[in-house]
């Protein structure tokens, strides 16, 4: 009787189309975080409220920044009204149910941030919500 002393050949992992693939999502995860956190770091001090909260993205939020001199901001850049209401219209039609969040400035006109709820609603976007924050704790 003879026995055969053959092992099965040893698989070979390739490292490296691994490593390739994770640093494209590190870098992928790492781009999209840094982008849906540039529309809330625009200097606007939103107003406080008891049960203000963190801001919760919803996916494909359109976020309107109005800051403390009446000027509208979306995706970093100025807009007036008319090019609000052509960017919302574009997106409404496509997008039936498309979220948008006004960061009103604390120190806004309130006629500003009712125009831009009027543009909004003009161009067929209902889902409207507003960004508030909770006040400082007393220390």
């Amino acid at each position: 009787m003879k026995f055969s002393n053959r092992q099965p050949p040893a698989i070979a992992i390739q490292l490296a189309p691994m490593i390739d693939i994770l640093l494209l999502l590190l870098s992928f995860f790492i781009i999209s975080w840094q982008f849906s956190k540039s529309e809330t770091e625009l200097k606007v001090s939103v107003p406080t409220a008891q049960e203000g909260a963190e801001p919760e993205r919803v996916r494909g939020e359109i976020i309107i920044n109005v800051l403390a001199d009446g000027s509208i901001r979306v995706e970093g850049l100025a807009v007036d009204r008319q090019q609000l209401f052509d960017k919302l219209s574009a997106i409404a039609k496509q997008y039936k149910n498309q979220p948008v969040r006004i960061r009103g400035d604390g120190g806004v006109a309130y006629q500003r941030i009712v125009e831009v709820i009027d543009t909004c609603q003009k161009a067929g976007i209902w889902n409207i919500s507003f960004a508030t924050q909770r006040p400082e704790p007393a220390k």
